[in-house]
């Protein structure tokens, strides 16, 4: 009778699992053959790792050894069947070669990911060598209007004066007959330090004052006054701060540019030919400027400027307000010893950025502070 059983006399590679799984339902599975099993998979695991080269490839691998099907895997879950007493010296074999393993997929995957990383970044470059030009800079529009303004005002004698940003209130406040109840000195409109706040270069003039975040650059021509006698003509440009909402056309921090003018015999008449001029300079010889009385308390009278320049990108009004100005208030003048009775003199102010955006014709103050290189390319 013919035998349909056969067994052939070299086994496959493939069959090495399917020995194991014999071995173990005989009963014979003992520590050596799993110590053996352990051996040949880490041997393998050291030769084939290192010649992994893309991250798919390694995770084939990784499956292939510690998947849920992986070598290691079926290692581990024939530990059921040894004996009591060696399950403990296989639980510490298997947990050797986990960590052994876990060193070869490490090492492999920070190999792949540096090639990766390599070639993201491309070839190697030289650092001693010179740069790629990137083409000339620009300068910031708001810098553009700063320049040429106070250019505009040395051609008639201005000499430009600068001031700390933090100051007290004496100097922002105090001496620009601005009393206390005055709504520009509330919290709500101003940045105070705390008490505890010190500066060793802004001094206080009273020694309880606050410190604060200037207001405006006005707090400039009070220092210039009070280090020296008129006359006095001086254009300060500079960064200021108040508490406003930020929007298209406020911001809780822009530019200021302030000038005063002190001397025997200054007359409204010699303020409004000074604006005439800077802004036909500036704007164009088809801008006219007119006075509105206004109030503020360091000038009086007071005036607020508008000015016409249809003739520029994005102005549909006839008349649109720039600035504010006046003859300095006779108390001013006292409070740093000039004599009233003597000197006069004007001051105004404006936004540096309101004088940019009528230029350039922007309809967003933000554009200027958000260094968006497509914005600055624009005034190379």
């Amino acid at each position: 009778m013919p035998s349909f059983f056969f067994a052939p006399s070299t086994p496959p590679a493939s069959s090495t699992k399917l020995f194991a799984f014999i071995r173990v339902i005989r009963g014979s599975l003992s520590l050596p053959f799993m110590q053996d099993q352990l051996s040949a998979l880490l041997d393998k695991a050291a030769a084939e790792f290192p010649a992994l080269n893309a991250r798919p490839e390694f995770e084939t691998a990784k499956a292939r050894y510690v998947g849920p099907h992986g070598e290691l895997t079926a290692l581990m879950k024939q530990m059921g069947a040894l004996p009591k007493e060696q399950k403990p010296i296989a639980g510490k074999l298997i947990n050797e070669a986990k960590g052994r393993l876990q060193v070869h997929l490490d090492a492999a995957l920070a190999r792949i990911a540096a090639a990766e990383l390599a070639a993201q970044l491309g070839p190697a470059i030289d650092p001693t060598l010179p740069s790629i030009d990137a083409g000339p800079g620009t300068r910031h529009p708001l810098t553009l209007v700063r320049e040429e303004m106070c250019r505009i005002l040395r051609k008639v004698g201005f000499t430009i004066a600068d001031g700390p940003e933090v100051e007290t209130e004496y100097y922002c406040f105090d001496a620009l007959n601005t009393p206390v109840h005055h709504p520009a000195r509330d919290e709500k409109d101003t940045f105070y330090f705390p008490a505890n706040a010190r500066f060793g270069n802004v001094s206080k003039k009273v020694p309880t004052e606050k410190y604060l975040l200037r207001t405006h650059t006005s707090s400039v021509q009070i220092r210039t006054m009070l280090k020296g006698s008129p006359p006095i003509r001086i254009v300060s440009p500079g960064r200021v701060y108040r508490r406003d909402t930020t929007d298209a056309t406020h911001s809780a921090n822009f530019h200021q540019l302030e000038c005063l003018y002190a001397d025997k015999g200054v007359t409204v008449r010699d303020l409004k030919a000074l604006l005439d001029y800077i802004f036909a300079s500036l704007l164009g010889k088809d801008t006219k400027t007119r006075f509105r009385p206004h109030y503020f308390g360091y000038t009086e009278p007071s005036f607020e400027v508008d000015l016409t320049a249809t003739h520029l990108p994005k102005v549909k009004k006839p008349w649109i307000e720039i600035g504010g100005c006046g003859m300095v208030d006779p108390t001013v003048f006292a409070e740093v010893g000039y004599d009233p009775e003597v000197w006069t003199g004007y001051a105004f102010g404006m936004g540096l950025e309101r004088l940019a955006m009528l230029l350039y014709g922007i309809d967003d103050i933000r554009y200027f502070y958000q260094n968006d290189l497509r914005f600055l390319k624009q005034f190379a």
